[in-house]
């Protein structure tokens, strides 16, 4: 049997036209998770129900036509039509429209169970952190992003800090009894002064063991303080809630857990550099006051305090010389305001516009021509001199 052999490519292109031609334009409904708005302004996101799931996309151009922002949880329906990708060898739904049609069954239940929890005070107790912890215990993946990023910022801010990372699943099914069941090891061990309860970003689905009432109520009946740090700053969970303190991302966690330790170390630091200044200083002067100080030495001490009182001169002058001009620029700024308004109500910028000022023999201003009379000897004024003139008629406006 003769089969011909083609390439992927001309596989690929094959497939792209018999969906794209087979399913030119349809409506479907369905539930979003992991919906994704990129910078670009396409919105990414997957379609759900019960029994499946595909990939959609909704391009900018056609995005500002929907008139509210999709959520993880949104049942909605679409009108598109299939599109394939070839790099990938994926499909998806490019839609054309989007219209909401209610809320889905997850969200809905997560509501639900978070309102329950709420009434039974579980989001009340706050405990505070231990300022300086000895041993912090980590729940989560141990072949996770989130474990590798919450170690990186342990090692730079308090190595000190003794870890133990308690193994557990943090997706699927039996994840939630999986995080449970160490957040209890962890009770009973007695060895941690913190608990951090942690995993990477992921979609409504992903991230739901983290909101089931098993690791609730292990969270609520932990004597360990806890920390919940699940996803990105836009994702959360139930845990978030329960848990005595909530990080927006795993390495936000790490920071502020190791604060006190952190602060401590910087203050011991500063510490010890004003004190090992102090004491050199006194050995110094116990040197000059026993005459065993060496010229050099003395010449560099002094040196150094000249140097350091020459530095803080330089920098009052500079500030002292830089508030004088900041002054002086602001006084120049106001006398010029001044000076326009005061020239803006002057007489002679009227008679620089040709108009001229009359007056009497004796200097009375004229506004109107009613006190004159024939004969009456009047002055005008213009803005390059004046002269005397006498009344021979005048005529009624």
């Amino acid at each position: 049997m003769d089969i011909p052999t083609i390439t992927v490519t001309e596989l690929t292109r094959s497939i792209k036209r018999v969906l794209e031609e087979g399913f030119p334009f349809f409506s479907v409904a369905g539930e979003i998770s992991n919906f994704r708005p990129a910078s670009s302004g396409h919105w990414f996101f997957t379609l759900k129900d019960e029994g499946a799931q595909i990939g959609c996309v909704l391009f900018r151009s056609q995005a500002w036509k929907v008139s509210f922002t999709p959520q993880d949880g949104d049942k909605v329906t679409v009108t598109g039509s299939l599109d394939l990708y070839p790099p990938r060898g994926t499909y998806q739904i490019r839609c054309e429209t989007m219209v909401k049609t209610g809320y889905g069954n997850l969200l809905a239940l997560l509501e639900e169970r978070k309102l329950r929890y709420r009434q039974k005070g579980y989001f009340d107790r706050k405990r505070p952190l231990p300022k300086t912890p000895r041993k912090l215990g980590i729940i989560t993946s141990a072949t996770g992003a989130a474990l590798q990023d919450v170690l990186s910022v342990l090692r730079r801010r308090a190595p000190s800090l003794d870890i133990l990372v308690f193994p557990s699943l943090v997706q699927g099914a039996e994840a939630a009894r999986s995080i449970a069941f160490r957040i209890e090891q962890a009770n009973l061990l007695s060895d941690c002064d913190v608990l951090l309860v942690t995993r990477g970003g992921g979609s409504i689905e992903d991230l739901l063991p983290f909101s089931e009432e098993v690791v609730l109520e292990a969270i609520h009946a932990s004597a360990i303080p806890v920390v919940s740090a699940v996803g990105h700053e836009v994702d959360w969970a139930l845990s978030d809630f329960v848990a005595d303190l909530r990080a927006p991302t795993p390495s936000a966690a790490a920071e502020l857990i190791s604060k006190g330790i952190y602060d401590s170390k910087t203050e011991l630091v500063r510490i010890r550099q004003r004190l090992v200044a102090a004491i050199n200083q006194q050995l110094l002067r116990a040197e000059v006051r026993t005459g065993r100080a060496s010229i050099p030495t003395l010449r560099a001490y002094l040196q150094a305090q000249v140097d350091r009182r020459r530095f803080r001169l330089a920098n009052a002058q500079l500030a002292l010389s830089t508030g004088i001009e900041d002054r002086l620029h602001e006084r120049r700024n106001r006398l010029t305001l001044l000076t326009n308004q005061l020239n803006a109500l002057s007489p002679l910028a009227i008679l620089e516009r040709g108009f001229a000022i009359v007056s009497t023999e004796t200097g009375s201003m004229l506004r109107s021509s009613r006190p004159v009379k024939d004969g009456d000897r009047l002055r005008i004024r213009w803005i390059d001199g004046q002269r005397s003139v006498r009344v021979e008629e005048q005529d009624e406006l």
